[in-house]
């Protein structure tokens, strides 16, 4: 089965990426491909260390050819090459999966608009200072940031980016070429006047959290939506320097008793409507803890800054792996079951399609397999 999900990685793609970025040089008969490979196992089988990787691959020896590989590496081998191998051949492999994800992706069915529909954030994994000196972050701690962009058509990251725990979200946003038309919504860590003006100008909606020491004035104040008791005020407003009219919407949140006030250069939209996008926003957060949940985000199997990079980035694509077997399977899949029962069948003779649909039914034995034993009887 682990030879079925590896088929949705592109070979010829993943070839190109190699040659792109030359790291087959000193490879020494572990080559990327086998790097890949002993990595994806990492993620799918959550081994912990250098060694379980080792152990797990050389257990399974007589099948790894079906991974395309001829031997396990070894500890050393697999730890020199986190180390110095360029990490962005499986960036690489991620946006060509990427691309196989997306084509089958249920497309989102909770707003009647046709744009894109696009959460942005930053989540923070926590590394010790000590022995990840090169990510500073605290001065007792370290960390670095993985910064996302999730298309909710499939709920897929679609943008990674991966910096020490110190730089802020804003400065990898102004970075991000958003498509004309997309819809971004984010939370306050993001409020930057002319991070907001250059959406504007790029035909880019966005809805998000305004501060609530944030100078603005009132341009109109507009009649409320009926029936809708928690929308509290609709205004258009101006923000203080800026040109931009948007709508202010001040939402009550039942759930934890607060007053939200939301802004989106979207005048058209109801509150309502603005109301809703904001709160698909969680959708984000649920990925991040999916992924720190299931995958291995928190504890690393190298030291270095490129190692990191890598199994994040490996990380990712084993979510990508998931993803597409749910959209694929008919039957109704959790994400944390289906991670552990792949866990458990990765080197099991099954259809993974036929599996997938029916995981606990185990397949009915041949009569040809019972000759041997009853020969000997």
């Amino acid at each position: 089965m682990f030879s079925q999900l590896l088929s949705l990685i592109s070979r010829p793609g993943f070839s190109s990426a190699v040659k792109e970025f030359k790291t087959e040089k000193g490879a020494k008969g572990f080559s990327s491909w086998d790097h890949l490979v002993s990595m994806l196992y990492c993620q799918l089988a959550q081994a912990k260390s250098l060694r379980e990787i080792n152990y797990g691959l050389e257990s399974c020896l007589g099948r790894l050819n079906h991974l395309g590989m001829r031997e396990a590496p070894r500890r050393s081998t697999l730890s020199y090459a986190n180390g110095h191998r360029d990490w962005r051949v499986f960036q690489s492999a991620f946006f060509d999966l990427l691309g196989v994800c997306q084509s089958i992706a249920p497309a989102q069915a909770k707003f009647k608009f046709k744009n894109k529909l696009l959460s942005m954030d930053a989540t923070v994994i926590d590394l010790c200072a000590e022995v990840f000196d090169w990510a500073q972050y605290r001065t007792t701690k370290g960390a670095v940031k993985l910064h996302l962009l999730l298309d909710h058509d499939g709920y897929l990251p679609v943008f990674a980016h991966i910096a020490e725990g110190k730089r802020h979200e804003i400065n990898v946003a102004r970075e991000i070429a958003f498509p004309a038309g997309s819809v971004i919504a984010f939370d306050r860590g993001y409020n930057d006047y002319g991070f907001f003006e250059s959406l504007n100008a790029g035909g880019v909606f966005f809805v998000t959290r305004l501060k609530s020491n944030a100078a603005h004035e009132t341009v109109e104040t507009l009649p409320l939506p009926r029936n809708r008791p928690n929308i509290r005020s609709v205004e258009l407003i101006r923000l203080k320097g800026t040109a931009m009219t948007l709508k202010k919407v001040e939402v009550w949140n039942e759930e934890n008793q607060t007053l939200l006030t939301l802004i989106s250069n979207k005048i058209a939209w109801g509150a309502t409507t603005i109301a809703a996008i904001y709160k698909e926003r969680w959708q984000i957060e649920i990925f991040f803890k999916q992924l720190k949940q299931n995958l291995k985000v928190k504890t690393f199997v190298g030291t270095s800054a490129n190692a990191v990079h890598i199994q994040i980035w490996t990380a990712l694509i084993a979510m990508l792996i998931i993803k597409c077997l749910k959209f694929k399977s008919k039957y109704d899949w959790s994400l944390s079951n289906l991670v552990a029962l792949l866990r458990l069948n990765l080197f099991t003779y099954r259809n993974l399609w036929a599996w997938l649909d029916s995981p606990l039914n185990t397949p009915p034995l041949e009569a040809e397999m019972f000759q041997p034993l009853l020969g000997r009887l």
